[in-house]
């Protein structure tokens, strides 16, 4: 049995909380190094823990000294603080798995790129138990900035929390005490920054097909000339390529966020399909030869083996 969470939930005392982290995945990891690194007590657990990527899973939890829970219940029993990394879909589901189980009080901080509404659907199932639910938007790619990645925070124990993370190295910051609105920037900005990734796999994929990508780079330079496109497209693809199914959640839950503000959400819906379409190229082997510290340097690599993935009939 696990020990019963601190009593103190002050930012003085952050250091001592017991942290869950629910998804394991590249967040889930980074966040996970980066509080041991500090000497704060965290268990993990994945609903992937049983499957192949599991064994991955309890090697870097191993390594790290995070103890690794049988189910969303046990870790959340233990917590003085639960943080929810898994992916969009999964958002509200996580929040009822370990909603009944959160003692009075206790935080749980919601990470993932969801809509308002699914925020807030989220909240209700914490709220409910006693437990306190902030929704986090987080502003940006979290490799570069790891735990000081920025960090919006909404709700109504947003100010609550806001001290305590930052006493634990996060880059947060409090910006509303009505529920909605940070996740409604980070989905906004969102429909901009993926689906910018999106229109240059289709653009440069497509001058590639005909031809024409060196005329399209050097206007693309003329008109942006702070921009090294080439180097850009290069992380774009390879972004996509790797997260890409993650990155398309986002993006249907970008467009639900659209609609809910009464238009229709025809960019948004469009990059999703985009980026799901990469996502499922990459899942039947179509960039096999790239891994994370192998990526090509060039985007023109990933296009040809998409154009070669058309020609050998796969749907674009």
């Amino acid at each position: 049995m696990m020990n019963p969470p601190s009593g103190s939930l002050n930012a003085p005392n952050a250091m001592r909380w017991r942290i869950g982290l629910v998804g394991y995945g590249e967040v889930g990891k980074i966040l996970a190094e980066d509080l041991r690194g500090r000497d704060v007590s965290v268990e993990m657990y994945d609903l992937k823990l049983e499957k192949a990527a599991g064994e991955a899973m309890r090697d870097h939890a191993r390594a790290h000294g995070v103890r690794i829970a049988k189910s969303h219940g046990q870790l959340a029993a233990g917590a003085d603080l639960v943080i929810s990394a898994v992916t969009a879909s999964q958002a509200v589901a996580a929040a009822q798995a370990c909603g009944n189980s959160l003692n009075k009080d206790r935080f749980f901080l919601d990470l993932n790129s969801a809509s308002p509404s699914a925020k807030i659907r989220a909240a209700a199932l914490v709220h409910q138990h006693g437990g306190r639910y902030i929704e986090g938007a987080v502003m940006t790619s979290v490799p570069p900035y790891r735990i000081g990645v920025p960090l919006l925070l909404g709700g109504p124990h947003a100010d609550a929390l806001a001290l305590p993370l930052r006493a634990l190295g996060f880059d947060a910051k409090a910006c509303s005490d009505k529920l909605g609105v940070a996740s409604a920037t980070k989905m906004c900005r969102s429909v901009i920054i993926k689906g910018l990734e999106a229109m240059v796999i289709e653009s440069f994929t497509t001058a590639r097909a005909w031809g024409v990508e060196d005329q399209v780079i050097a206007s693309l330079v003329e008109t942006f000339p702070g921009v090294r496109w080439d180097e850009q497209g290069a992380y774009f693809f390879h972004r996509v390529i790797e997260h890409g199914r993650r990155r398309a959640e986002e993006m249907f839950e970008a467009a639900e966020t659209v609609r809910e503000a009464g238009l229709d959400p025809w960019s948004a819906r469009g990059a999703a399909q985009r980026q799901a379409w990469v996502a499922d190229l990459a899942t039947r082997g179509v960039f096999e030869q790239e891994g994370a510290s192998k990526r090509p340097a060039d985007w023109r690599i990933h296009a040809d083996r998409i154009l070669a993935a058309r020609s050998a009939g796969e749907k674009s």
